[in-house]
């Protein structure tokens, strides 16, 4: 457990430092956040011809009313929080990459409808839009990165020895 928690806490500490990092920034986290905005914006355009996406930001033709996704709101962190902790984890390379090639699905699936609710919300009620973004989405997001570790930690092999069964809790036989 100290191993893990060690690991963990570099690995976080490391992968947060390099995602500021301006080089990266410019080079991986920019480009990386307008193709989800071009990717949200499509998956829009399938309802809703008016909307159009300009590196990455997500704006609507007629009204002009838009959201940009800045960092903090393209499920990099959430990702870093991810690969830290299956990283970190004792098991073998290959389910760690499965873990982390699931783990990128599913954070990034959430936050595109994350992306298209706010896109919708702000077009709707800017108070919604805001407690949205600020309290619930937040949230929601690093809660999915939790989740899906929790998952796969479930789907691990089991050690030499061990088995897959529940627990199972000793009674007391009780005597008169």
């Amino acid at each position: 457990m100290l191993r893990f928690s060690v690991l963990f806490m570099a690995l976080i500490i490391g992968l947060f430092l390099l995602e500021i990092y301006e080089p990266m920034r410019q080079a991986v986290i920019l480009p990386f956040t307008s193709m989800i905005a071009s990717f949200c914006s499509w998956v829009i355009q399938i309802f809703d011809s008016n909307v159009i996406a300009q590196g990455d930001v997500i704006r609507d033709a007629v009204t002009y009313q838009g959201i940009q996704i800045a960092p903090g709101c393209n499920g990099v962190e959430a990702m870093i929080i991810l690969l830290a902790a299956v990283v970190a984890f004792p098991s073998p390379w290959l389910y760690k990459l499965k873990g982390l090639f699931y783990g990128f699905i599913a954070i990034q699936a959430l936050n595109a409808v994350r992306i298209i609710s706010l896109f919708y919300l702000l077009q709707w009620d800017k108070n919604w839009f805001d407690w949205f973004h600020l309290y619930l989405w937040q949230a929601l997001i690093i809660l999915d990165a939790l989740v899906v570790w929790l998952i796969w930690l479930r789907y691990l092999p089991q050690k030499a020895g061990q088995s897959k069964q529940e627990p199972t809790i000793l009674e007391e036989t009780v005597t008169e």
